[in-house]
C-alpha cells in the first residue's frame, strides 16, 4: 500500500438504489441498495475510505453513471439492443419503458477519470461522473430503431426487483472541483456507437 501514490475507484450509480431524489448527489444517505452490485460498490467504498485512512492513501472514488461507447461490454443495455435489432431478434423491457438513465459516453468518463487523477483535495473524496440528463427506456429504444433504421421486436416483461426507476448525477462537484464537463449528449453518442458497431459487424 505504500508504494501505491494514488487509487481511482470506479464506483457505480447503483449505489444510490432506492433514493427518492430527483438527481444524485455524493452526499446524499444512501438507505437501501436494490443489487447485489450496488451493495459490492458501497462496500469498495467503505474498503478505500479506511485504507485512506490507515495507511494515507489518496484514494478517490468516481461513481460512473451508465458508460456506454465504442467496445461497449456486449451483455450491456446500448450494445445488446442495438445487436439483437440489427439481427431481428427480439429485445427484452423489463416494465412499462419510463424508467430513466443517465448514459454518459465513454470520452467524457475518460476526461473526469484523467482528472481526477490530478486531485489533491481530502485524501478520500467521491465524485458523480454522469451527463446529469435522462432518457426513458422506451424512447433509447426508439432512438436505437431510428439510428439503425429497422424496428425492435419487443418482448414486454415485468420490471426486475433490482432495477432502480432512475439514476441521475448531480455532477456539479466535480464539475467545481475536477473541472468536469461532459460534451456528448446521448443524441451525439448514440450514433457514433453504431457506427463503430456497424463497422464490426460488416
Amino acid at each position: 500500500v505504500t508504494e501505491v501514490g494514488r487509487f481511482i475507484f470506479a464506483s457505480s450509480s447503483s449505489v444510490y438504489g432506492a433514493s427518492k431524489t430527483i438527481s444524485f448527489s455524493e452526499g446524499q444517505y444512501l438507505s437501501q441498495t436494490l443489487s447485489p452490485y450496488g451493495a459490492t460498490k458501497i462496500a469498495g467504498e467503505f474498503l478505500c475510505s479506511t485504507y485512506s485512512h490507515l495507511y494515507q492513501l489518496r484514494v478517490v472514488s468516481l461513481r460512473y453513471f451508465t458508460v456506454y461507447g465504442p467496445r461497449q461490454r456486449p451483455d450491456l443495455a446500448i450494445h445488446k439492443f442495438t445487436r439483437r435489432i440489427y439481427a431481428g431478434q427480439p429485445i427484452d423491457q423489463f416494465g412499462d419503458g419510463t424508467t430513466r438513465r443517465d448514459y454518459t459516453y465513454i470520452d467524457d468518463i475518460v476526461q473526469g477519470t484523467l482528472a481526477a487523477l490530478g486531485y489533491d483535495g481530502p485524501l478520500f473524496d467521491i465524485f458523480n461522473l454522469g451527463e446529469s440528463e435522462t432518457i426513458q427506456l422506451k424512447d433509447l429504444i426508439s432512438a436505437i430503431e431510428k439510428a439503425l433504421g429497422k424496428k425492435a421486436k419487443v418482448n414486454r416483461l415485468p420490471e426486475q426487483p433490482g432495477d432502480m426507476p432512475l439514476t441521475c448525477a448531480d455532477i456539479s462537484k466535480a464539475r467545481k472541483l475536477l473541472g468536469y464537463k461532459p460534451i456528448t449528449r446521448l443524441s451525439d453518442g448514440l450514433p457514433r456507437f453504431i457506427d463503430w458497431f456497424l463497422g464490426q459487424v460488416k
